[in-house]
C-alpha cells in the first residue's frame, strides 16, 4: 500500500467513524428524554435518583447483548460512564424543577 492509498483508506474510515459518532450521540439523545421522563416520575414519587439493582440491570443487559469486540468490562465502563452522566441529568432537572430533596 502507497502513502497516498492509506491516506485515502484512512480518510473513508473516518467518515465512517463520522456517521457512527453522529447515530451514538443521536441515540445518547434519545436516552436522555427517557432518563428525563424517568425523573420526573421519580420526583413525583419521592423515589431516589441512583438504583444500584437497575443499574446492575443494565449492564446485565448491555453485556448479555454484546457480540463484540468490545469486551464486556470495557462495555460495562462505557455504560458507567453513561448511567453516571444519566444521573446528573435526572438531578438537575429534579433540582431545577423546585425539588432539591432528592
Amino acid at each position: 500500500m502507497t502513502f497516498e492509498d492509506a491516506i485515502r483508506e484512512l480518510e473513508r474510515y473516518r467518515i465512517r467513524i463520522d456517521d457512527v459518532d453522529r447515530r451514538i450521540v443521536e441515540l445518547l439523545n434519545e436516552r436522555t428524554r427517557v432518563v428525563e421522563e424517568i425523573g420526573k416520575v421519580k420526583r413525583e414519587a419521592r423515589l431516589p435518583i441512583y438504583e444500584p439493582k437497575r443499574e446492575d440491570q443494565v449492564f446485565r443487559n448491555v453485556t448479555e447483548s454484546n457480540q463484540g469486540p468490545l469486551t464486556p468490562e470495557a462495555l460495562k465502563r462505557v455504560f458507567e460512564r453513561i448511567i453516571d452522566e444519566m444521573r446528573t441529568v435526572q438531578r438537575v432537572r429534579m433540582e431545577s424543577d423546585g425539588d432539591k430533596q432528592c
